[in-house]
């Protein structure tokens, strides 16, 4: 009973783990990179491992609920427990050997002693004539005392000659007993083995039924469970998955191209992006590609992402995030103060709003010729004046987009506006490169 809990608590626990692990590496396969038939492959090995926890959950309770309580039941019934300890069918096979060896054993000590008593006049023999012998070599001794000795040694052989007849005697009838006492045990040895075929019997029929319920190679569900497995893997196809890639990420996305609009824009055209919002807006590749193919229909995902200028509002800034740039390289040493730039907005976007018509000069303009290092503010025009006022860098600092300076601690350059809500200003370099740095990484110079 032990055997078999500790395997039921073995299959309990092993389907655990197979539920723990498909559950972990399904989420993390659905927030990794794969997609298209391979993802459905990925997700098919998951599949196995919950369909074969639920099987290992069975294999549990059969044992547990079928062969556990088997032996359970069949011992109260084989085996019935005494008051004062023990089984009952040990006593009684106890007492029927027992009183089968009664009268034999009875014998077996009168032979015993009739043995002993016989050993012990044959040694009384031999002691009065070796007494004798000695005895007519003494001539100290008178004829009393010699006769006395031979008295003794004549009483000796009537002795042993008693003794043997009785040893001889009580071999018979121990001989004669014999045949019924072997007839007795093996009548009661023939009840235990009766008694432990059934043990044996019954054991060899529960270790078949625990081992049907172990093997689950004849099992047809497990057998399916494997077949659907490679059926789903064998229908991964890179075509496929590179077609639909193509379709949805690649020069084959649907476009909805800028068109002319004749309408003015809508005051929410004027609101600003900080560089958090614009990393966040788009979470898919952006291709400003033409769909040569008119007749193939193309449906959008949840990675996909496109190009869209509605009448009343303009999404395109979210054109302007590059899926092959290397935004992570910067590495994990940047100093809470440089990790605090991304949440502020650009120097193109800072406090500024947008023309009210279209230009090809704006920065989100994928066509611009100007300004195309991003190096200077197309809407500087625009900005209004501020005091200039020498300051003078505390640390190094390097541009982490192109609307940023990057200096050196020490060096010198001009602040055109003050500090905004993102604790962000605008500065001149002497070589005449404007763009944004972080407040608290310059001072003002007396």
């Amino acid at each position: 009973m032990n055997c078999i809990h500790e395997r039921a608590r073995i299959e309990k626990t092993y389907a655990q783990q197979l539920t723990e692990w498909a559950k972990r590496w399904k989420q993390l396969v659905e927030k990794g990179p794969q997609y298209g038939t391979v993802e459905k492959a990925w997700h098919a090995v998951m599949s196995e491992a919950e369909k074969v926890s639920e099987l290992h959950l069975d294999i549990k309770s059969a044992l547990m609920n079928e062969d556990f309580e088997k032996i359970k039941n069949w011992q109260k019934e084989a085996f019935h427990k005494q008051m004062m300890g023990g089984f009952k069918e040990t006593k009684e096979a106890e007492d029927g050997y027992r009183k089968a060896q009664k009268p034999w054993a009875k014998k077996l000590k009168e032979v015993e002693a009739a043995k002993k008593a016989y050993h012990a006049a044959c040694k009384e023999e031999k002691l009065a004539i070796s007494r004798e012998t000695n005895s007519k070599a003494d001539p100290a001794l008178n004829p009393e005392q010699l006769k006395k000795l031979q008295d003794k040694v004549e009483k000796s052989k009537q002795d042993v000659l008693k003794t043997k007849e009785k040893y001889e005697k009580s071999l018979k009838d121990l001989d004669h007993v014999t045949p019924q006492y072997m007839e007795n045990m093996e009548q009661v040895f023939e009840q235990c083995q009766q008694f432990e075929e059934k043990r044996l019997r019954f054991f060899r029929e529960v270790l078949l039924e625990v081992q049907k319920h172990l093997d689950l190679s004849n099992d047809v569900s497990y057998k399916n469970i494997y077949r659907e497995l490679e059926q789903n893997i064998k229908t991964a196809d890179a075509i496929e998955d590179l077609r639909w890639f193509r379709a949805n990420h690649g020069p084959g996305m649907s476009m909805n191209w800028p068109q002319f609009e004749d309408e003015e824009w809508s005051a929410d055209f004027n609101r600003t992006l900080s560089r958090r919002e614009k990393k966040k807006a788009s979470d898919g590749v952006t291709l400003t590609g033409v769909n040569q193919t008119g007749d193939q229909a193309l449906q959008h995902t949840k990675h996909s992402s496109h190009l869209s200028v509605p009448s009343n509002t303009v999404q395109s800034l979210q054109s302007s995030y590059n899926p092959f740039e290397d935004d992570d390289d910067t590495g994990s040493t940047v100093s809470e103060k440089e990790d605090n730039k991304i949440k502020n907005v650009s120097s193109s976007e800072k406090n500024q709003s947008y023309p009210t018509e279209w230009s090809d000069e704006e920065s989100s303009n994928p066509f611009s010729s100007t300004d195309a290092n991003g190096d200077t503010n197309p809407f500087d025009e625009d900005a209004s004046p501020a005091m200039e006022v020498r300051v003078r860098a505390l640390y190094d600092y390097e541009g982490q987009e192109h609307d940023e300076l990057s200096f050196k601690a020490g060096d010198e350059l001009t602040k055109t506006e003050d500090e905004d809500e993102q604790g962000w200003c605008k500065g001149r370099l002497d070589n005449g490169q404007i763009g944004l740095y972080p407040a608290n990484y310059v001072e003002a110079i007396q």
